[in-house]
């Protein structure tokens, strides 16, 4: 099945044509030019710059400064007063779209008139309103020194908000699609609206949500979530006051979700057994920390958390007669998190042309809860998680960002549905427009209740084989990747760029549910990449062909996946 050389000897050709242009595109005469900083050509962002006649953040610190006049600049989705923006089409986008209020951004500062200035506050805001999806970026800077007071300037620009119209995406060999009609930033108050219909490789849905990150203008969060699906139903409902900076003393919050559902167990691409779940959760919550004290952050939180799944035959299903067992986990917990003030910004690594904030310091949060039958488990258990990531910075043009995590339960002495998952992601800046990117991704699993799967196919990292292609009790990933930012600028609303890139994973230990391992898969690849410069409704559009090395004879020779992902 894979050895059709024409068809990949064409593909090639046609990689090697796309990644030229894409090249040619990116202005650079020579392949081994100067190696440059992460931050590239800016052709997006505001060209703000301290004054000169303003002292650095420390002498300012030091000298007991206190913030003066805090003038906040909202740029509308294009900036007219440059000539090729300045036309009746982006005219008119401007005029249709609700510019986010100045409340908005107002109530995502740090900082207040008045108030001591401490430069790390206006890098922390920078960062809150670059992570909405409402705005295309954020710069705050120091615009003037007088009588002791620092005036503030908070500029900002919106993207396009209203998605009335058809999503599409593909990826493993199965399409999803639907109709939604979405705003992301509800008259200018950061508000999401949706209501969606949906069909995609489990269900087809119907669903309506609202989302507000900043309820009434304070660090209050809610959420409400209603879906009506063809083989169930789903219900949400959150509040929540995050530790929204790394300063928040106090947090708390209370989650509800009930959530009917028919469940799939996959072996090579193809359902094996089905079952219905009927999952009910919820979880009530507080947190204190005492702020940020020399360059480090310590929380505490605790709660209570009630987790039921009931299992049943899916209807109609004419599989199996396979049901898991029936799961009830009721416990208090505690939990503890300490994060280090560590960030850097970034430019074309996993976006492109848009500004990415990077934690480099140590974030580590562990959890432990005791489920017991005085609470209203079925068994006693002791329920545990824990996670940890951190960056390092070899040279100027090296990064290094690990992550690591545990979860699971102890049972009668053992461990029950543990996994234990890390990774580690690898960026070499060449050049300006060229950075070498490689990951390495892993789970191990213990013990796995039956209605869970260890996973690897073309939804989550394979991309020349089915979704959900190969399972077992552990698995890993190796992706490298030779990405190209070009200067490229069509139409003044996307940013073009380029990859090559080779997977290779493979899946072991027993998979009650299918076949056994078929040892390292492998596949290569080449894909277009388009920056969303103008709109919130998906960071980087992908269109690849990737072509599976290895699998059984029934997997396609050519993988089309077309998606709308976070990052490159």
């Amino acid at each position: 099945m894979h050895s059709q050389p024409r068809v990949l000897q064409a593909s090639l050709t046609a990689a090697t044509a796309l990644l030229s242009v894409v090249w040619a595109a990116s202005g650079l005469a020579d392949p081994a030019g100067t190696v440059l900083p992460s931050i590239s050509s800016r052709t997006d962002r505001f060209a703000l710059t301290r004054p000169a006649d303003v002292p650095s953040d420390e002498e300012l610190e030091a000298a007991g400064a206190r913030i003066g006049e805090v003038r906040v600049e909202i740029h509308n989705i294009f900036e007219t007063s440059v000539p090729e923006e300045n036309t009746a089409l982006f005219r008119l986008g401007n005029r249709l779209h609700i510019e986010t209020r100045d409340s908005t951004v107002r109530s995502q500062l740090l900082f207040q008139p008045g108030e001591p200035y401490a430069g790390r506050l206006l890098d922390e805001s920078e960062r809150i309103l670059r992570r909405t999806r409402y705005l295309y970026d954020a710069q705050i800077v120091p615009s003037a020194w007088h009588d002791g007071l620092v005036d503030i300037l908070v500029v900002t620009r919106d993207v396009w908000t209203l998605n009335p119209g058809f999503a599409f995406s593909r990826s493993g060999g199965e399409n999803e699609g639907g109709i939604e009609i979405e705003e992301l930033n509800l008259l200018g108050f950061g508000s999401q609206l949706e209501f969606a219909v949906r069909s995609d490789i489990d269900r087809d849905s119907t669903s309506l949500l609202f989302r507000d990150s900043q309820l009434f203008d304070t660090w209050w969060s809610g959420m409400l979530s209603l879906a009506d699906n063809s083989d169930g139903e789903t219900r949400l409902l959150a509040l929540d006051h995050p530790f929204y900076s790394l300063d928040t003393r106090y947090a708390g919050g209370v989650f509800a979700k009930t959530d009917d559902r028919v469940d799939s167990l996959y072996d090579l691409g193809e359902v094996v057994d089905e079952f219905e779940t009927r999952q009910d959760t919820s979880t009530v919550y507080v947190g204190y920390s005492q702020g940020l004290r020399s360059g480090w952050t310590t929380r505490w939180t605790t709660g209570f958390t009630y987790d039921r799944n009931l299992f049943g035959p899916a209807p109609d299903s004419t599989l199996s007669d396979f049901v898991p067992p029936d799961r009830t986990l009721a416990y208090p917990w505690v939990g503890y998190e300490i994060v280090e003030d560590d960030f850097e910004t970034a430019r074309n690594r996993d976006q492109i042309e848009r500004t990415e904030d990077v934690a480099l310091g140590w974030r580590a949060r562990a959890q432990l809860g005791w489920a017991s039958e005085a609470w209203g488990a079925d068994r006693d258990a002791v329920v545990f998680s824990a996670i940890v990531s951190k960056g390092f910075e070899p040279t100027d043009r090296r990064r290094l960002l690990f992550s690591a995590g545990l979860d699971g339960r102890l049972e009668d002495g053992g461990a029950v549905d543990t996994v234990l998952g890390a990774s580690a992601r690898f960026y070499l800046r060449q050049s300006t427009n060229r950075l070498f990117f490689a990951a390495l991704e892993t789970e191990v699993g213990s013990n796995l209740d039956p209605d869970h799967q260890i996973l690897l196919g073309g939804d989550n990292g394979l991309r020349g084989y089915p979704l959900r292609y190969q399972g077992g009790q552990g698995r890993w990933l190796a992706t490298v990747e030779q990405r190209y930012f070009s200067n490229w600028y069509p139409f003044r609303l996307f940013h073009v760029g380029g990859a090559i890139f080779a997977d290779a994973g493979e899946t072991w230990g027993a998979n009650p549910r299918g076949t056994p391992s078929q040892g390292v898969l492998k596949d290569v690849g080449f894909g277009l990449r388009l920056g969303n410069a103008r709109s919130g409704l998906g960071n980087v559009l992908h269109i690849d062909l990737a072509f599976p090395l290895d699998g059984d004879a029934s997997i396609d020779g050519v993988q089309l996946l077309v998606e709308t992902k976070a990052s490159f």
